[in-house]
């Protein structure tokens, strides 16, 4: 029997998770506990998927603390999700509708992908109803006003990411640009953390309640005040004023692209791939893209970065 646990044990074991111990490792027994309460109801989820790669899907599906299977089969609900679904075609449709219908306020809406928004969304479609196409655009603004909650998965969701770069021809834009009334989560980087994504619906789950969001809505469980930058551990490079002049070099990384003083995620706590690397521990700068400005305002690539004014 795991003992029950409060917000402020939750908080802190997603804030204080050091590398090589996987946040849903540290999780995994309250995600489990939450499960058995609400087995008999567990919360339906709609998937859309706009302007994107389908990256955070593939993100998600690394997930292995718990068992992605286990997520999906067990703890959600998953009734439409256009990549993982065995359905096609006018039935998979069908349950993404009856979903909406018969658990209006209570289903979760997750949208991975920017939203076009030019000339009415038609620049992506993801359907077709009475022979009309339907647009992320339309469906968004239809399903999500039905949702609990709306989960932007991934960088392009959030805030439009590289869909979103100039010239964005199809004025793609993050979700809570375009929903007004329905709570949006932002859960960004490129792709979304899956503790990131995971560690957020848990809590949803457990308390009943949105987590504390920022200015941008991020999560502050995995999107806090502090920089990649002030945890780095090449920061004591930095502080020496020693810069590397090539990626993979030794030294602090800022000369060669990066931009780790604006990025605020904890991608240098809990690393990728199954915990196993991450960006600048891998010789590469850090992209910053957990910002609304990523990719446009977070160039050069590899060149010296520029706080703008």
């Amino acid at each position: 029997m795991v003992r029950r646990i409060s917000r402020r044990e939750f908080i802190r074991i997603c804030t204080g998770t050091t590398a090589g111990i996987a946040l849903l490792s540290a999780l995994e027994p309250y995600i489990l506990e939450t499960l058995a309460e609400a087995a008999e109801g567990k919360p339906p989820v709609i998937w859309l998927q706009g302007a994107g790669c389908t990256g955070c899907s593939v993100s998600l599906l690394n997930a292995v603390n718990p068992p992605i299977q286990k997520v999906l089969l067990d703890i959600i609900s998953l009734r439409f999700h256009p990549t993982v679904m065995g359905a096609a075609g006018h039935l998979a449709w069908h349950a993404l509708e009856e979903t909406a219908a018969k658990y209006p306020g209570k289903y979760f809406l997750v949208v991975e992908g920017g939203v076009p928004t030019g000339d009415d969304g038609i620049y992506c479609t993801i359907g077709e109803k009475d022979g009309k196409e339907i647009t992320l655009l339309h469906a968004l603004k239809e399903y999500g006003s039905k949702a609990a909650a709306i989960i932007a998965a991934g960088q392009c969701a959030s805030f439009g990411g590289i869909p979103a770069a100039a010239p964005n021809p199809t004025t793609t834009v993050g979700v809570w640009e375009v929903v007004e009334k329905t709570p949006v989560i932002n859960v960004p980087c490129c792709p979304m953390h899956p503790d990131d994504f995971l560690g957020t619906v848990t809590y949803v789950l457990r308390f009943g309640e949105l987590p504390e969001l920022d200015y941008f809505n991020r999560p502050k469980l995995f999107f806090p005040e502090q920089t990649i930058h002030e945890g780095c551990p090449r920061c004591e490079y930095f502080a020496k004023g020693i810069f590397a002049k090539h990626p993979g070099d030794e030294g602090c990384l800022a000369m060669v692209g990066c931009k780790g003083m604006v990025a605020h995620s904890r991608c240098h706590v809990r690393w990728w791939n199954n915990h196993t690397n991450w960006c600048i521990r891998a010789g590469a700068p850090c992209q910053a893209c957990s910002e609304p400005g990523f990719p446009d305002d977070s160039g050069p690539l590899y060149g010296r970065y520029r706080l703008h004014e």
